[in-house]
């Protein structure tokens, strides 16, 4: 049995982190947060220890290092905003253990190369949440992809609605989220490059602090993609189902569903990592790049090669 400290204890993706820690058998010792409503910790690990101060985490998990093996933290699990993680899994570095770090690991790719430094110095390993990976049909898809000889039309809508307080929070502040192509998209980035292969060509059509859209060419694919947090860009049929979600990729006119079979994927996460398969530093790098490109990308006009949602979008 491993033990765990969890960062970003009250943050909506916590509750999987702490799922997948007691499902895989492991122990969560202590948890962070600067807010202090956790009590779904309750439903895990009740006895856990737990700071509101980052600095009182980092004292208890100073002593319990000295305390040996047994007590010792063995993983960090982060789930702290973006911003925040680069310096959290130095943290966890630092203190001997690995990290187990949410997207996006870094918000900048010259970041990645210290953390690299940092693992050959301590003999520790960050390991990135790249779920879609693990994804059933995903990892069919890649497979499939694998034995065309074209380069294929990829359209990727992704539409989660989310209400006035998110530009309210840290999510809307640019500079800690990376914006909405980094925030709700790089898992879509990481995943498409994953299976068509390197960029070669990035356009970005729209970026605005609730929706982004662009064309990305990658080296066995085509791709129009489009991301947003506004209700108002649902399509009218998830409207009338009062979905608030709408997810769609095709492939040269082909939908792929993979709506389902989210919900254990930290968990499948979590397995590999503790088996020593996890993603790590390189396997981001491709996807940190391209989300930067992005966020610093003059708009290009609308035309050519370009989301077919753009004409109806409210912006």
């Amino acid at each position: 049995m491993k033990n765990f400290a969890l960062i970003g204890a009250a943050g909506y993706i916590a509750p999987r982190h702490l799922r997948a820690i007691k499902d895989t058998g492991n122990l969560l010792a202590a948890a962070l947060d600067r807010h202090d409503a956790v009590g779904v910790m309750d439903s895990y690990f009740p006895d856990a220890d737990f700071f509101t101060e980052f600095e009182r985490l980092d004292r208890h998990v100073e002593k319990l290092r000295r305390k040996g093996e047994e007590k010792r933290i063995h993983y960090v699990s982060i789930a702290s905003p973006n911003y925040l993680h680069d310096a959290h899994m130095r943290f966890a570095l630092r203190v001997g253990a690995d990290a187990i770090c949410e997207k996006p690991l870094v918000l900048n790719p010259w970041n990645i190369e210290p953390l690299k430094e940092m693992e050959k110095e301590t003999g520790k390993k960050v390991n990135a949440i790249l779920q879609l990976r693990l994804h059933p049909v995903i990892v069919a898809l890649k497979e499939r992809m694998q034995l065309l000889t074209h380069k294929v039309d990829v359209d990727l809508t992704y539409i989660t609605s989310r209400g006035r307080w998110y530009l309210v929070s840290w999510k809307g502040d640019i500079a800690k989220s990376g914006g909405v192509a980094t925030n709700i998209g790089i898992h879509f980035f990481d995943m498409l490059q994953w299976i068509f292969g390197k960029p070669e060509k990035t356009v970005v059509h729209l970026t605005e602090p609730i929706k982004a859209a662009g064309y990305t060419e990658l080296e066995r694919a085509r791709i129009r993609w489009f991301l947003s947090i506004d209700s108002n860009d649902l399509p009218a049929a998830a409207r009338a189902k009062n979905k608030t979600t709408y997810r769609s990729i095709t492939i040269d006119n082909e939908e792929i569903e993979f709506s389902e079979g989210f919900t254990d994927l930290h968990t499948v996460s979590y397995k590999e990592i503790l088996e020593g398969n996890g993603f790590g530093l390189d396997d981001v790098r491709q996807s940190i790049e391209m989300a930067y490109e992005i966020r610093n990308a003059r708009e290009a006009a609308t035309a050519g090669e370009y989301h077919p949602f753009l004409k109806k979008a409210a912006y």
